[in-house]
């Protein structure tokens, strides 16, 4: 008969009992004690709130505290379901890196590498010469330099070419990036000097012309004027590497395009439709760039051998535009045509359905998807979505349950209905989907019988 507890007990005595110490066998001591004391505590919590039952079984105090222990040794970094077809999702980590990426990642963190050493003179060597080169090859820039994000990429920009002096900027363009990061605040970080021209939502080039002077360094995001022999630079954002208006996506100018219009510096995430990893992109004139290598504030913004290793391996892929749209994942998903969708729904319907209760029905409908991560916001992709319904679950319900598995499904709901977009599903996926929909079936039976 099972023992039910009438008071909380002590942790020793729990420690003592037989199913902790199996998991005491398993894992750390200072682990398990920390999942039992979490779970006295709550225990306490609700006796103070009155929430509390008068007793608690000695199995399910256990269970409680296995589960906790589950919790404390599982990863908070995990990977998640993505159906809610933005492609470069920022909270869901943007860009999936190509199979090439990963495992040239993989090699270099699993051995020592040449990240600062020139093996042919076995001198010490420059950690952005792995890329440097083919970031040039591919854009037709003179020099180029890569840091952690593209924030970073503009404030060492504007700190190492204009500091103590003015940088132009239309009123426009003072945006804010990544977040909360917002251009006026990178400015007074830098030691630029903030100078606005023209209106919110007009700029023309008489006002860069009236406000240059003496003290100007540089035309922030501007491509013309050069006769007054002012720096151009250009914070492009996304950075494409593609001309994608031939797959149907308009209005994503590429690197080459601007650095071909003669702008002295160009900044562009790495992470964004570029598809690699988190970087923040230079590419300017040798004389720029030289200055920017001078700075002390690169140390502190500078990429590990990860990133460049992730960074490099997308890049070579970028020699063979075919490539490069089949083998980096961000690029695949926004030019996959919406007939490939469809199949693609048909294939995961074949196999979901036999593996999923009666109570889930699944039916694919037209829709839209997104580009993400502050790229395109416009622009709607034709797609195939799944509806997922069961008879009774709201919307919000079978989104809480998705949201709660061992691999979290993240859909969206629309128009009273949860939906799975086929775009940025993976074959991988399919295991999570059969396990959330099984479970979200399980308890609709349950809850009619």
């Amino acid at each position: 008969m099972e023992k039910n507890i009438l008071t909380i007990p002590k942790v020793d005595n729990v420690l003592s009992l037989s199913p902790i110490v199996s998991l005491l066998a398993a894992h750390p001591r200072p682990t398990v004690l920390a999942a039992v004391r979490n779970v006295l505590a709550a225990l306490r919590a609700d006796s103070v709130n009155g929430t509390m039952r008068d007793s608690i079984n000695e199995s399910r105090l256990c269970s409680k505290i296995e589960t906790e222990l589950e919790n404390i040794v599982a990863p908070s970094l995990h990977a998640v379901v993505n159906g809610t077809g933005v492609v470069i999702h920022t909270n869901l980590g943007r860009s999936l890196l190509a199979k090439s990426a990963c495992r040239q990642m993989l090699e270099v963190a699993e051995r020592y590498s040449n990240l600062e050493m020139d093996i042919a003179t076995g001198e010490r060597g420059e950690r952005y010469s792995h890329v440097e080169a083919l970031l040039c090859e591919l854009t037709g820039a003179e020099a180029a330099l890569v840091v952690n994000n593209n924030a970073a990429a503009v404030l060492l920009a504007l700190s190492g070419l204009a500091v103590g002096k003015e940088v132009v900027v239309s009123r426009g363009e003072l945006v804010e990036i990544g977040g909360s990061f917002r251009i006026p605040d990178v400015m007074k970080m830098s030691g630029g000097i903030l100078k606005e021209v023209g209106t919110t939502n007009r700029t023309h080039l008489k006002d860069y012309q009236r406000a240059i002077n003496e003290n100007t360094a540089l035309l922030l995001k501007v491509h013309t004027s050069k006769g007054a022999g002012i720096p151009v630079m250009a914070d492009i954002g996304s950075g494409s590497l593609l001309d994608l208006s031939r797959y149907g996506i308009p209005g994503e100018t590429p690197v080459q395009e601007y650095i071909k219009a003669g702008v002295d510096v160009v900044t562009c995430s790495g992470d964004k439709m570029l598809g690699g990893p988190q970087a923040g992109i230079i590419f300017g004139k040798r004389e720029m760039i030289s200055l920017l290598r001078k700075e002390q504030l690169l140390r502190a913004l500078r990429i590990d051998k990860l990133t460049l290793a992730a960074l490099e391996a997308t890049l070579r892929l970028y020699r063979d535009e075919r490539q490069a749209v089949a083998e980096i994942p961000t690029l695949r998903m926004l030019t996959v045509l919406p007939g490939a969708l469809k199949a693609k729904a048909t294939t995961f319907l074949r196999r979901i359905r036999p593996k999923i209760p009666a109570a889930v029905t699944l039916t694919v409908i037209a829709g839209h998807s997104q580009v993400g991560g502050g790229s395109l916001p416009l622009l709607d992709l034709p797609t195939f979505l799944m509806a997922v319904e069961v008879e009774g679950i709201s919307p919000q319900q079978i989104d809480a349950s998705f949201r709660k598995g061992e691999t979290p499904v993240l859909g969206r709901i629309n128009k009273g209905r949860y939906l799975l977009d086929l775009r940025t599903l993976q074959d991988v996926d399919i295991p999570a989907l059969i396990e959330a929909m099984t479970i979200i079936g399980q308890a609709h039976t349950q809850e009619i019988s």
